[in-house]
């Protein structure tokens, strides 16, 4: 990559990500605006719908998103009736289920979804993609990684400064 794209681009890995991504989600929430749905909630609904029944720690996992950001899109889901909670055994446990609103709603939603895809896909290459794919997925691994093992030793140990950290 070449010219003014590749000047915007930091050589900072997380800040490219969020730049790429931002400019995506934006892509694809401009073509799914007719169903009313945002691609994260298109994305929450679609994982609801693959498990048939979903609680927080499941959809954390499958959609690899942070509890905050997860239980807000919940929320709008809720009031909206796109979901509902159901009961599970161990009362600790939010699990939630599509409506027929949410059902509804996931369908009308799929053929955007697919022509947002298919416009990026067009004007990557299916082929790129794979390889991007493949290069993201071990970037998720190592990142999902590190942070179980950071999470793990910053809950084992007290916060302290460390020499040469802001």
């Amino acid at each position: 990559m070449t010219g003014p794209d590749r000047e915007r681009l930091s050589p900072c890995v997380c800040s490219t990500l969020r730049m790429v991504s931002r400019a995506v989600t934006q892509l694809y929430d401009d073509i799914l605006r007719p169903s009313g749905l945002r691609v994260t909630q298109f994305s929450i609904l679609g994982a609801i719908a693959r498990l048939g029944e979903a609680n927080l720690r499941q959809l954390e996992h499958t959609l690899a998103i942070d509890q905050t950001t997860l239980t807000r899109s919940l929320k709008l889901l809720e009031r909206d009736r796109a979901i509902e909670r159901v009961p599970h055994p161990d009362g600790r446990i939010k699990a939630m289920t599509l409506t027929s609103k949410g059902r509804r709603a996931l369908e009308a939603a799929r053929p955007l979804w697919a022509r947002a895809q298919g416009k990026v896909l067009r004007e990557l290459g299916t082929t790129a993609w794979a390889d991007a794919q493949r290069r993201l997925a071990h970037l998720l691994r190592v990142a999902l990684k590190k942070r179980r093992r950071t999470r793990g030793q910053s809950r084992a140990q007290p916060r302290r400064a460390r020499r040469g950290s802001l």
